[in-house]
C-alpha cells in the first residue's frame, strides 16, 4: 500500500494520480512546483528508486509497486506535448515537516 499519492497535471491538462511506497516525493517535487517533462521524470524516478530501496532495506525484497509506477510515468511522458508537469497535491507528505519550516 502506498505511503503516500501525489496528483500532477501533465501539459495536455489530463490529471494523473500517482503513488509512492515511502514518504520520499517530498524531497524531490514540491506541491504548485512546475517540472519539464524530462526533469519531472527524472524526478520522480530518483524518488522512487530511493523509495524502493528503503522498502529492500527494511523488508527484504523489492518493491515492484514503485517499478510499475515509474512505468506508468515513463509511458504517459512518451504521449505528451512539450511542455511541464504542475504537481497539484501530495497526500501523506503534510505528515512531515517542510524542509523550509522554521528557516
Amino acid at each position: 500500500m502506498p505511503e503516500m499519492t501525489f496528483t500532477v497535471r501533465w501539459p495536455n491538462g489530463t490529471e494523473q494520480q500517482c503513488y509512492s511506497p515511502s514518504l520520499v516525493m517530498h524531497d524531490h517535487l514540491e506541491v504548485g512546483g512546475r517540472y519539464p517533462i524530462p526533469e519531472f521524470v527524472s524526478l520522480t524516478t530518483r524518488a522512487l528508486t530511493e523509495a524502493s530501496d528503503r522498502v529492500r532495506a527494511k523488508f527484504g525484497f523489492a518493491c515492484t509497486s514503485a517499478a510499475a509506477q515509474m512505468s506508468e510515468i515513463r509511458a504517459v511522458s512518451r504521449r505528451m506535448p512539450e511542455g511541464a508537469v504542475e504537481v497539484l497535491a501530495m497526500t501523506g507528505a503534510d505528515l512531515i515537516e517542510p524542509k523550509s519550516a522554521g528557516r
